[in-house]
């Protein structure tokens, strides 16, 4: 694995980034590597100070060594993702561990131009609007489904929210779960491109199959996908009513197709909204997790971007 070392300019940026922590103010320091470092080093640049020094990067490997440190490891499990969603993963997931508030302040160091090196310091504050999907939202639903399914159909859901297809936004639900009761109250919506085909080519977790997913996204109509993480069908039409259900003002019909399934079936529904790009799970007919696209709702000190206006999706 490649190591990150410590040059002198890397050393100056930490020592400015320490000043950050009580002027004006900070509850962490959190340091995004490439690869693993000098953990003694670091240690010593942050003496003084007894507030958590996080160092993050992609897995547990990267990070050997720096807990004896007396420095917080922190995996992200994020290899090849844009640098602000590692960012914003790290800052979550800290928040997740209890070694930042949720509404906490962190001094963040990482290379925002030049891979390998520090070059970049900026002053962030977590909120709500920054809130997004851990493991452990996904492990506190009660359902059948695993969750290494449901977690690679988020995931899916997120880049169709974020990146939408040839520049333009796309919205589409994934149902899944108990396929059975949910094929009940479904209708076909048009040629489904995954009818005929054998399971290997059905598989959603496989990156090369996803690719046809954000394709066929762009149509009409509801993925339904299996437990097992295979799509059963494409393209299907909801009919379910939705009358003794209430939920917030300004959600399409997608959301309220979403709710009514899963209150009638013990399958998850996902929901990406072609408005905004928020991501939504809904479960026994209640909205349960809202996942905000990140390169959209994420407010940073250095950068800027503006959420789009909340409308009602079709």
């Amino acid at each position: 694995m490649a190591s990150q070392r410590l040059t002198k300019s890397s050393c100056a940026i930490i020592k400015t980034a320490m000043t950050l922590l009580s002027e004006p103010g900070a509850d962490a320091i959190l340091i995004l590597l490439e690869g693993p470092s000098d953990w003694k080093k670091i240690a010593e640049l942050a003496e003084g100070t007894a507030k958590p020094v996080i160092v993050a990067a992609d897995n547990s490997d990267d990070l050997a060594g720096a807990a004896e440190a007396g420095l917080r490891p922190l995996p992200l499990n994020k290899e090849k993702a844009p640098l602000l969603e590692r960012l914003q993963h790290a800052l979550l997931e800290a928040a997740a561990d209890e070694i930042i508030q949720p509404d906490g302040e962190v001094v963040a160091i990482y290379g925002g131009f030049h891979q390998g090196r520090f070059d970049s310091i900026s002053h962030l504050q977590l909120d709500e609007r920054m809130r997004r999907l851990t493991v452990r939202d996904l492990q506190s639903l009660e359902s059948s489904v695993p969750l290494k399914t449901v977690k690679g159909v988020v995931d899916l859901a997120v880049q169709i929210g974020r990146e939408g297809r040839e520049g333009k936004p796309v919205g589409t639900m994934f149902i899944v779960g108990d396929v059975r009761r949910v094929l009940e109250h479904c209708s076909e919506g048009g040629v489904d491109p995954f009818r005929g085909y054998n399971r290997k080519h059905r598989y959603l977790l496989d990156p090369k199959i996803q690719e046809d997913i954000k394709e066929i996204a762009q149509l009409d109509g509801a993925f339904v996908v299996g437990a097992d993480g295979f799509i059963e069908r494409s393209r299907q039409m909801l009919e379910v009513t939705h009358e003794s259900l209430s939920m917030s003002k300004g959600l399409g019909s997608r959301h309220w197709a979403a709710a009514a399934i899963t209150a009638r079936t013990k399958a998850l529904a996902v929901v990406v909204s072609q408005s905004t790009g928020t991501v939504r799970l809904f479960q026994k007919g209640q909205l349960v997790i809202r996942i905000e696209p990140m390169d959209k709702a994420v407010k940073w000190q250095e950068f800027s971007f503006v959420s789009p206006a909340t409308s009602t999706d079709h």
